[in-house]
């Protein structure tokens, strides 16, 4: 949903803005528009992922299982799969 709004900028700075956008066939809504999003998708790339910890019940099951090191997840996955559903992927 659109909605209006309404900014204060130096004279000078709007006639060249509306120069700009004209060349590139576009408006100005659209400028601003396409700028503020790439300005968000920056600062939401740098913001840090929080991890939460996992429920006691879960970390008291941490490392509870040994496994070999050369342990392979993904034949071990497959075989899971095969045997689970027949031979069907």
């Amino acid at each position: 949903m659109k909605a209006k709004l309404t900014l204060l900028l130096d004279k000078g700075t709007i006639e060249e803005a509306k120069e700009y956008a004209a060349e590139n066939d576009t408006s100005l809504s659209r400028m601003f528009e396409q700028f503020i999003q790439a300005t968000l998708e920056k600062v939401s790339r740098k913001k840090p992922v929080r991890r939460k910890k996992p429920h006691p019940d879960v970390q008291r099951l941490i490392g509870i299982i040994k496994l070999p090191k050369d342990f392979d997840y993904k034949k071990a996955r497959e075989e899971y799969l095969t045997e689970k559903y027949n031979g069907l992927k």
